[in-house]
Order: structure tokens, then C-alpha cells, then sequence
């Protein structure tokens, strides 16, 4: 029943009550009444027809809260992953066009292909390919480029090749400021009010009792009512599949990403340990469900998820009634957004993405680790820069940042130590501490020994009995060295030659019993009596001290 339960997360749902589909029913209200909106605005950013908005809010959401193992997560259009879409697509259709819509429907279905073999395959651990400084540049990047993209609207002309004359539509302008005005005061006085719905509501009331289409205004215009039906996109062709290849790895990983930053708070207040390959799993099965409806792909939305929190959802049956009220919308409310003006989406489009630019993010990443902050500075320029080909932002980041981590992995830690006022084994030279015994040289390499690391740990050995003739102990404090590879092995066998060779003991301290029994079976802690092992550096250090006391036993009873 467990494999059962991991299979099918939604068998693992309680037996709903009054009391709980009372909560459940008013959370997924609010979110519904959210996500309408919102899915048509983000419809616009990725170049989709609107109605697709509202499609991606439905049978998507539904499959996600079913099969995935954070069920209370609000899955969707995004702002990022539309812009993703519409960044990936310029160049190979028009915006709108029956091939731009089945281009979109191909990267849903690829990315949510992709994301279920992921699942599957327990392969989640490939999201640590990206670290938070590569995806909060990429995010603030994102996030500029899409107010850029929704200024025009918004301010009431149609480009920005017309600003300079400005022809400019005041009503427009009108619209779009006073929405934004709204909607940001709103999130800060009456986060839980449904602001996105009464701003649209209200706008079109007061669009189509001044005639604002009739006197050239933007609207929405008509959309078709009723649910979406099944779309079977056409074979696009192997050449432009391949364009679509890169798009799709990018959008899979930046949507994941979404996904993650909620599920971990989702997870952490359930007190439950979160399972990425499930969520994989059903948030891939969503991004199908959305292409075959002919929608974009999908992602989790982190401001309807934690409005979803916020309003008390306690299990997946409150993203059960939010798509009841989608499906309602569908059925009988959809003529009402025609009137509603274009600078109104634009309007909660710059709302939504508004909280994502975080300047200050930068300077505190510079006082942490500026290599990781010029990798962010970069990951930005080049993500702003390459537009619409935002990906290459993303592979800059991710290459940058595991260019440092392979530098860091073949320039290990190594340092030799000395015996610290606290009792502690601490760099010698760092702290001016004298050494542990007389002719000894004591180190510790903090990484594992493998072919990374191998040639420094043998370096590191060899300059310093070369350059330290006198050298007749060599001490290692292996406590840190927890995993041990073949060249690793074959390192430790040629140090441990060479010193046997210089007549020069080996002390090996606390070393862990996996790599000790790796060792052994390769032949290189045989019985030798200049081979000494302690578990402890305690031990060790009892040792060192004997050490010391001998060789100053013998210097005093040398004759003077």
C-alpha cells in the first residue's frame, strides 16, 4: 500500500468532512478567483492566445495536486516559465499563430516528458546543478526583461519604437496606472482580498461604459467559451525539434526550481520530508495535461501557492474547488472579460513580478563569496543581453559556478597543523603554533582522496620531505578524507612508499573504516613497524607528545 501511496499521493488525502471542505472550499476560492486573471495576463507574456491561460489553470492543476507529493502547491502559468516560452519561440513562428501555439504545445510536452523520466528515474538530485546564486540572478534577470516587455502596455503605446513620439493612449494610461496603483496597494493592506478579480471586474465595467475599444483601446476581446477540447499538435520535423531541445532543458529546470521554492515551504509545514522525484513526476504528468489542452507549459506558482497556505488550504481538495471555479468561469463568465483592457494584465503582470527584483541580493552575495557574486553578476548581464535567448544566461551561471567548484575539488585544503591553546588541531603557520614533535611534519587534507585531490595530497608529501631532509615522521589526520577512489589509492601507495624508502614513519589518525578497508584490500596497511594507526587524534596527539619527550630526553642527554 506504501508503493501504492508513493504512486498515487492523492490516496494518502483524508476523508474530507464538513468542516474541512468548508476551509478547503474557501482557499480554492481564493485562488481561483486568482488564477484567472493571472493565467490570462501570463497567456500575453508567452505570445499564447488568452483563452490558453485559463486551459493551463485547469486540467493541469488537477493532474499536479493528484500525482504530486506537495498537494498544496497552486500549479499554472507562471510569469517565468511564459517568458521562458515566448523567449524560446521568437524567430520560429509568429506570436499567436497555429505554429507558434503547436511550437508551445511541443515544449510542454518535451519538458513534461522529460520531467516524468526524471521522476522515474529518482534523478532529482540534478537540481543541485544550479545554486541559488545562478537562479537569483537568472530570476531578477527574467524579471526585468518581463516589466520591460509589459511597460508599453502599461503606460498606454504600443512599442517602444513609440515612445520618442509619444503616441500614447491616455485611457490606457489611465488604466494601466490606476490598476497598478490598486493592486500594489492591495498586496500590502489586503494581501488575502481578492484584488486581481475586483481590479479586472471593475476595469471592464468602466471599459465598456466609456466605450474604451471603440476609441481604439486594447482589450481582451472575445474569447471562446466553453472547456478546452483535445489538441494533437503536428510533427514539427526533426530540425526544428532540435531547436526546441535547449528551450526545453531550460524551461524543465527554471519550472522545477519554481516548484522547489514552494514545495519547501509547503513540506516544512507538514513537517514532512519533501519528495522531489514525485514531484517530478506530477508536475511533469501536469505539463502534458496543459500541452494536450492546448496550453504552454506549466509550473508551480510561489505567490498563488502561498496564498493557497494563507488562506487555510490544508490538503489537495482546495485545488480541487479552484478548478471548479475555472470550470465555472469557462462555462459562464468568460464573455465578461472582453472589455477588460490590455494595461490592466499589464498592470498584474509588473505586480507579479515586482517582488522577484531584489538589488540587495546582490550586495549580500558579494559580502558571502564574491566569486559567487560575480558568477551572479554575470549570469545577469548575459541573460539580459542574449534576450530573447534567455538559456544562455542559465548555462553561463551553471558553467561559471562548476568551474569554481572544479578549481575548489583539484586545489584541496591542505594545511599542516599544530596543536592550538584550545586543544585543537589547527594551521600551524595560520595561528603561529609550533609543531606537534620535533621532525615532524602533521597535516590534513580537508576533501576526499580521489582523483581530484590525489595529485596535491602527494605533492603536498613529497615538496615538504624534499625541502625538510630532517623530516622522520609524517603524520596525517585523515578524519576529513571520507571517500577513497583508485587513483586516490594508488597516491596513498606511492607516498607510503617513499617514505618507507626515506626510513621515515607514518602516523595515520582517525581514519574512517571505509576508506581503511579500501586501503586494505589494495595491500597498503600491512603489518609495518613504521606504520602507526590511532582511531582518535587524541590518540595521536598522546603519541606526538611521547615523541616530543623523547627527542628531548636525547637532546638533553647528549654530552655538551
Amino acid at each position: 500500500m506504501s508503493r501504492m501511496r508513493r504512486l498515487l499521493p492523492f490516496l494518502a488525502w483524508p476523508r474530507p468532512d464538513a468542516v474541512l471542505l468548508r476551509g478547503e472550499a474557501m482557499a480554492g476560492l481564493t485562488v481561483g478567483l486568482m488564477v484567472i486573471p493571472q493565467g490570462v495576463a501570463y497567456a500575453a507574456l508567452a505570445g499564447m492566445p488568452l483563452v490558453t491561460g485559463i486551459y493551463a489553470s485547469l486540467l493541469p492543476a488537477l493532474i499536479a495536486v493528484l500525482f504530486s507529493a506537495s498537494p498544496r502547491l497552486s500549479v499554472g502559468p507562471t510569469a517565468l516559465t511564459c517568458l521562458l516560452v515566448g523567449a524560446s519561440l521568437t524567430g520560429l513562428a509568429e506570436p499567436g499563430s497555429a505554429q507558434w501555439i503547436a511550437l508551445a504545445v511541443w515544449l510542454a510536452l518535451l519538458s513534461g516528458l522529460l520531467q516524468i523520466v526524471l521522476g522515474f528515474a529518482r534523478f532529482g538530485w540534478l537540481l543541485n546543478l544550479v545554486n541559488s546564486p545562478v537562479l537569483m540572478a537568472f530570476t531578477q534577470a527574467a524579471a526585468v526583461l518581463i516589466i520591460a516587455s509589459q511597460l508599453p502596455a502599461l503606460l498606454g503605446f504600443t512599442d517602444w519604437d513609440a515612445l520618442p513620439q509619444l503616441q500614447v493612449h491616455w485611457p490606457a494610461l489611465a488604466f494601466g496606472v490606476v490598476s497598478f496603483a490598486l493592486l500594489v496597494l492591495a498586496r500590502r493592506w489586503r494581501p488575502g482580498f481578492p484584488t486581481v478579480l475586483a481590479v479586472v471586474v471593475g476595469s471592464a465595467a468602466v471599459s465598456a461604459a466609456t466605450g474604451f475599444e471603440a476609441r481604439g483601446g486594447a482589450v481582451i476581446g472575445s474569447l471562446p467559451q466553453g472547456l478546452p477540447a483535445l489538441y494533437l499538435p503536428e510533427w514539427p520535423g526533426w530540425r526544428t525539434l532540435g531547436q526546441l531541445v535547449l528551450p526545453t532543458l531550460v524551461i524543465t529546470l527554471v519550472s522545477f526550481l519554481e516548484t522547489a521554492s514552494s514545495a519547501k515551504v509547503d513540506s516544512g509545514q507538514r513537517g514532512q520530508r519533501w519528495d522531489r522525484d514525485q514531484d517530478l513526476i506530477g508536475q511533469g504528468l501536469a505539463k502534458l495535461a496543459s500541452g494536450f489542452s492546448g496550453a504552454f507549459p506549466t509550473s508551480s506558482s510561489f505567490s498563488r501557492s502561498a496564498l493557497n497556505l494563507y488562506a487555510g488550504a490544508r490538503t489537495g481538495w482546495a485545488t480541487v474547488f479552484s478548478v471548479a471555479v475555472v470550470v465555472v468561469t469557462l462555462l459562464l463568465f468568460v464573455p465578461m472579460l472582453h472589455h477588460v483592457p490590455l494595461a490592466v494584465l499589464a498592470a498584474i503582470v509588473l505586480v507579479a513580478v515586482m517582488g522577484l527584483i531584489k538589488p540587495r541580493a546582490f550586495l549580500h552575495l558579494w559580502k558571502i563569496s564574491r566569486v559567487e557574486a560575480v558568477t551572479a553578476g554575470v549570469t545577469f548581464a548575459v541573460t539580459v543581453l542574449a534576450a530573447p535567448r534567455l538559456y544562455w544566461g542559465v548555462l553561463a551561471g551553471v558553467l561559471m559556478a562548476l568551474s569554481h567548484f572544479l578549481f575548489m575539488r583539484l586545489h584541496p585544503r591542505i594545511i599542516e597543523v599544530g596543536l592550538h591553546p584550545d586543544g585543537s588541531l589547527r594551521d600551524r603557520h595560520l595561528w603561529k603554533l609550533p609543531p606537534l614533535a620535533p621532525d615532524l611534519y602533521a597535516l590534513r587534507m580537508d576533501a576526499a582522496l580521489d582523483f581530484a585531490t590525489a595529485n596535491g595530497f602527494e605533492r603536498a608529501i613529497t615538496e615538504h620531505v624534499a625541502t625538510h631532509p630532517g623530516t622522520r615522521h609524517v603524520m596525517l589526520v585523515a578524519h576529513p578524507i571520507n571517500w577513497i577512489d583508485a587513483t586516490g589509492v594508488e597516491a596513498f601507495g606511492r607516498v607510503r612508499e617513499q617514505l618507507d624508502d626515506r626510513r621515515i614513519e607514518f602516523h595515520l589518525v582517525g581514519i574512517k573504516l571505509p576508506v581503511e578497508n579500501v586501503l586494505r584490500m589494495a595491500g597498503h596497511l600491512e603489518d609495518n613497524p613504521r606504520l602507526h594507526m590511532y582511531r582518535t587524534e587524541a590518540e595521536g596527539l598522546r603519541a606526538m607528545t611521547a615523541l616530543a619527550e623523547e627527542a628531548a630526553a636525547a637532546a638533553q642527554a647528549e654530552p655538551t
